[in-house]
Formats: C-alpha cells, structure tokens, sequence
C-alpha cells in the first residue's frame, strides 16, 4: 500500500505558486518565493492551508475524501443560485499526489459566529439561507452523491441526554430538571419534516459573519446530505444561539414543530458533548463546549406560548 505523503509548508507551497501564475505574496501581493502558506488550525491532517489573504488550499488524504471534495465542488456549483450568502469558488482543482486530489477556493472574507454576534440582519441572512436550501432541487442533487441521511429519533436521543445529564448533575456542571421539559410525549410529536438538502454543519467556524453582524458566507460543504432540516436549525441554535436560530427559521417559513424539534436536537446534543467533555472524551475544550450548551439553553418564547396539539 503506498504511502500518502505527510503535506509540508514546502510542498504546498510549492504546489500553489503553480497554480497561481502571478505569485502572490504575504497577504496577497507577489513575492518570488509565492504566497504564504500556514496550515489551518485544529487540522490535524494538514489537509487544509491558508494561502496568502485570499485563498484557501485543501487537500484530500485518503481516498474517502476524493469522493467527499469531487462532490462538495458539484454541489457548490447546484447550491450557489439558490442562497443569498456566498459560497466558495474553486479557482483551480485536480491532483496532488497520487489519485488524491486537491481544490484552491476563494477564501471568504470575515470573522465567524465565533468572532462576530450575528445582528437581525444577519438573522434575515440565514433565513434566505435556510430557504434556499430547502428550494435546492433533490432531483438534481441526488446524482451528485449527496446521501440521505434517516431523521434521527428524538427519543433515543432525549433518554441519552438524560444520562447525560445526571452525570453533570453530579459534577455541578447542569440542572438535569431543565430536560424535564422533553418529555415522552412531545417527543413524540417533534417529527421530522420532508427532506430538503441540509448542510449538516452549521457550526460557528462555518458561518462567515462580517463586523456589522451580516452572514456573508458559508463554507465546507462536504458534509451535506438529504435529510431532516431540523439538524441546520439545531446547528444554527448551536452557532448563534437559541433565539436567533428559530427567529431565522421562523422567517424561512418553518413551523413550530421543525423549530423545536432543531431546538432540542441541539440540546440534547449540547448535554451530551458537555458530559463527554467532563469526563475528558470530547476533542473540543471544556469553555467551548459550555458556551455550546448556554447558547442552545437560551429561553425562546415559542416553546412558552405553542400548544403542540393544535399546530401544524
């Protein structure tokens, strides 16, 4: 089995002053020894580089990958007319080193949901966002290779949080009482809506918000599928916050149901990665993980004032 070479400051560099024929420098101007590359952080494969100010290089590691980027390069292309936020272009894509292939993308300009509240304009951003995904034709995007992806039982995941949260009960960390509002019941009547494509990773690090709080992007397509819309509003309570993720959903014409459903999708799955993290199995960092959990425990009128019985 041949080895996948380990990707270096050297060889990227060396693989993108090819690519980009005018040599860009530090920051974007030209310089002879090409643009700088560092590599982003928290990726431990080093299969993502910035490049220059302008410009991001990833590259594929196994051959799983491939797959994933020669679909996330079609789909950007089917997504792009349908929302209102950007989406990256490829300016350059093909093979690094054997059969594993690589995509040089703009790189969109702005902070994070983590560096950046998202203001109600940038509400109304991710509002056309969650419409325009739900216009995106599955016909159309099914042959690309976006998988479908079953809802997930809010049940199961409501009797897994509360383990969870018994566990940070005891570590002084959450009121297990507050999952007390998901009962069996209602449960029950959070179904899934139809399907429509979902990003499915609508995290703060991949929604590109500018200093004045406006969505200007989203990135990293890769993981997208044809599923429950449910799981980008729960990404998004995740990301910015409980009240501001239903608002946005609210004004992209979802319903109570699919709004609370996204709401104790993240819940759940905020208790959950806390308790991982208490006991030091979660990757990301005990500070992040709480503010997670506070963001999707945000009160939100809705779940005040709905009466499941009687709404569609």
């Amino acid at each position: 089995m041949t080895q996948v070479p380990t990707p270096t400051a050297d060889s990227v560099r060396r693989l993108v002053r090819s690519l980009l024929k005018n040599g860009e420098g530090p920051g974007g101007g030209k310089g002879g020894d090409g643009p700088e590359v560092r590599p982003v952080a928290g990726d431990d494969t080093h299969g993502t580089w910035w490049v220059g100010s302008r410009h991001v290089l990833r590259l594929a590691t196994d051959r799983h990958a491939v797959g994933r980027q020669r679909r996330e390069l079609r789909l950007r292309d089917l997504v792009r007319p349908h929302v209102a936020v950007a989406v990256p272009v490829s300016v350059a894509h093909g093979e690094w080193s054997g059969g594993l292939t690589y995509t040089l993308d703009t790189r969109l300009p702005g902070g994070t949901a983590e560096d950046h509240d998202v203001s109600a304009v940038g509400e109304a951003d991710l509002a056309a966002l969650l419409t325009g995904l739900r216009e995106v034709p599955l016909r159309q995007a099914e042959p690309l290779g976006v998988p479908r992806l079953a809802p997930r039982p809010l049940e199961a995941l409501r009797t897994a949080a509360g383990r969870a949260a018994r566990h940070l009960a005891a570590a002084d960390e959450f009121d297990a009482g507050r999952l007390g509002q998901l009962t069996s019941a209602n449960a029950a009547q959070l179904a899934a809506p139809g399907a429509v494509l979902v990003h499915h990773g609508l995290t703060g690090d991949h929604l590109v918000v500018s200093a004045d709080g406006r969505v200007r992007g989203v990135p990293d397509w890769g993981d997208a599928v044809i599923g429950d819309p449910a799981e980008d509003i729960a990404g998004l309570a995740t990301a910015v916050g409980a009240p501001a993720a239903v608002r946005a959903a609210t004004l992209a014409g979802y319903g109570a149901r699919p709004c609370l459903r996204g709401l104790w999708l993240a819940r759940c799955d905020t208790v959950i990665a806390l308790a991982e993290g208490v006991r030091g199995r979660a990757p990301a960092p005990l500070p992040v993980l709480r503010n997670r959990l506070r963001r999707t425990w945000e009160a939100i009128l809705l779940e005040r004032v709905t009466d499941l019985r009687g709404e569609d």
